[in-house]
């Protein structure tokens, strides 16, 4: 039963979005409905959506704070050297998919603008393609340095954040491994990548 309106604090998105997070941490993005949510928060369904336009648009404020978040991993990685940054970024990557599972997979409901992609107006997700930039940022400096022998960063970025999301998404299938194991595996994938693009590629 939701609680007298005078007992309660004026409803705001942010609180909203900030709940709608911890159910989805607690239960499971399956365990999210809009009904859920107003029921945790003591209001009405109908009220939140004076804060939000629908379900989707709820899931799409909480994928905007954890890219928020994850960005904020990358951007505290403070490695001149672009390969090490690379490296750093491809465990902070892993990492931040361990701890919160459920949010992690809020997140991909949600693409980056990647040109030359083309996505429907209002698809894109701005956290999303900030985080991306920061990678794209280290490729582009490795390139530079002839670290890298590619002509296409975005395909370089594009095929670590590949890898280090297949690691993410294999971890959670919840084979049990040790955590030195799991750093190992995310080890072993960056630098098999890597040394593949520090050589030469025969033309196509």
């Amino acid at each position: 039963m939701a609680a007298d309106p005078a007992e309660r604090p004026p409803l705001r998105r942010d609180a909203i979005v900030v709940a709608a997070r911890d159910l989805v941490r607690k239960d499971g993005l399956a365990a999210l409905s809009l009904r859920r949510l107003a029921s945790h928060l003591n209001v009405t369904a109908p009220a939140l959506y004076a804060h939000v336009s629908d379900k989707r648009d709820l899931l799409r404020a909480v994928a905007e704070v954890e890219f928020d978040r994850l960005h904020d991993r990358f951007a505290a990685v403070d490695i001149d050297d672009p390969v090490d940054r690379i490296r750093a970024q491809c465990r902070a990557y892993v990492d931040h998919a361990r701890e919160n599972p459920e949010l992690f997979d809020v997140m991909f409901l949600f693409p980056p603008d990647l040109a030359p992609a083309s996505l429907p107006e209002g698809a894109e997700l701005p956290a999303a393609t900030r985080v991306f930039t920061v990678a794209l940022a280290a490729v582009e400096e490795a390139i530079a340095a002839r670290a890298i022998v590619a002509t296409e960063p975005v395909m370089v970025a594009l095929t670590l954040w590949a890898s280090c999301h297949g690691v993410a998404t294999a971890l959670q299938l919840g084979f049990g491994l040790p955590r030195e194991v799991e750093d190992e595996l995310v080890a072993a994938v960056t630098e098999r990548l890597l040394a593949g693009w520090a050589t030469e590629l025969p033309e196509r």
